[in-house]
């Protein structure tokens, strides 16, 4: 054999014992790969089979055509789990049925009660007469500076006279029996200060004059005794208007004991 074949033989040789190094590499890495599936391993082919597919992306929608509007889908509205059901509550006679908690008392009655008390003691404290001529402390609690100044205002210092506003004139009511005639009650009486009065002048005293029908005569009343006026100059000199002059029956001025006539020496007095 020449030199030249020699080298190509020892090449196939040297490839030969090549591969078969290759094929006892495998064939023991096939061994060792049994031997782990029996163990719980998995192998590869079978891991390759095992897994899943490979997810595809869902189609694209296609484009509206031109001129064309699509709405968009609507997407599953998520249904709301119905409320829980309330347990009724028992009405007032049914079975479980229980009363509510007392609340806590006030004693309105008791509050109402005691004011009640308070505002009549208060009534009754202001009405009772605090002077002899039965003025209450209501007539003199007002201050002099409230009322209103008009004719017929009836007014009374710290002294006992009485007096009338006429024509901003101070009238003096010379007796209690001209202060009823008159149609006067203590209610309007108003006390004022002393101050206050000066700021008027002083007028004609008024005196209660009477007179019946069947009489020409004229008698003026004083502390319950009627005075004879003996004629018409004695009556304008004592100041005397027939505006004072009150129409009563001719019983009742008989019924009335005599006085000093007007002037005191004018004599007896005539029977009316």
């Amino acid at each position: 054999m020449s030199n030249r074949e020699r080298p190509e033989e020892n090449q196939g040789s040297t490839t030969d014992q090549i591969l078969d190094l290759l094929l006892d590499a495998l064939v023991e890495r096939q061994h060792a790969r049994q031997a782990q599936g029996k163990t719980g391993a998995t192998t590869l082919p079978e891991q390759i089979e095992t897994d899943p597919a490979p997810s595809v992306p869902p189609p694209r929608p296609e484009p509206p055509a031109s001129g064309q509007f699509r709405a968009p889908a609507e997407k599953p509205r998520a249904r709301k789990a119905p409320p829980p059901k309330q347990q009724k509550k028992p009405k007032p006679g049914e079975e479980g049925w229980e009363p509510p908690v007392r609340q806590p008392t006030i004693n309105m009655g008791k509050m109402i009660g005691r004011l009640a008390i308070l505002v009549t003691a208060l009534l009754i404290l202001v009405n009772i007469p605090v002077t002899r001529y039965g003025v209450s402390l209501a007539r003199i609690m007002p201050e002099a500076s409230s009322l209103i100044i008009r004719d017929g205002l009836v007014l009374k210092g710290s002294s006992p006279e009485i007096y009338v506003l006429e024509k901003d004139r101070l009238r003096w009511i010379s007796s209690l029996d001209a202060f009823e005639h008159m149609g006067l009650t203590w209610e309007d009486v108003h006390v004022v200060q002393d101050q206050y009065l000066t700021r008027f002048e002083k007028g004609a005293p008024i005196h209660v004059l009477l007179k019946c029908g069947t009489s020409p005569h004229i008698y003026r009343l004083e502390s319950g005794e009627k005075r004879w006026i003996k004629d018409i100059d004695t009556f304008i000199s004592e100041g005397h208007v027939w505006e004072d002059v009150r129409f009563v029956g001719c019983t009742y001025m008989r019924d009335l004991p005599d006085g000093p006539p007007i002037p005191e020496d004018a004599g007896p007095p005539p029977e009316p």
